[in-house]
């Protein structure tokens, strides 16, 4: 955990958050309700990969929406954390989904990965 975790309570809930999950999706909106098109891509590829994953809708809280783009150096949302590094937004995880790279890194990170959808 990094100092600036220790001093501020919403990184804090960041880093025990993609600690405790294998994947993690910060996002606009839940899982089952996204909120925004680059959220939704991003849920749609995790479920179609069949990863067991955690949404966190950033929309509920403006210091969790602004310190993840903190926490990160990242600009953008939705951001995906696999066994607790981060991956990249969504343009990211579906070039990575694309060339089949995404599916080998949770395969390498011992990541589950159920069915694919047909």
């Amino acid at each position: 955990m990094t100092d600036q975790a220790v001093d501020d309570p919403i990184h804090a809930f960041i880093a025990d958050t993609v600690k405790q999950h294998d994947v993690v999706l910060f996002m606009k909106g839940t899982p089952d309700s996204p909120r925004c098109g680059f959220s939704s891509l991003a849920v749609q590829i995790l479920d179609h990969v069949g990863a067991n994953f955690v949404g966190v809708d950033v929309l509920q809280d403006e210091r969790l929406r602004e310190g993840i783009k903190a926490y990160t150096d990242w600009p953008t949302i939705p951001q995906l954390y696999v066994k607790g590094e981060f991956v990249g937004g969504s343009d990211i995880v579906r070039e990575m989904f694309n060339a089949g790279e995404l599916q080998t890194l949770m395969a390498e990170k011992g990541v589950a990965l159920g069915e694919a959808e047909a």
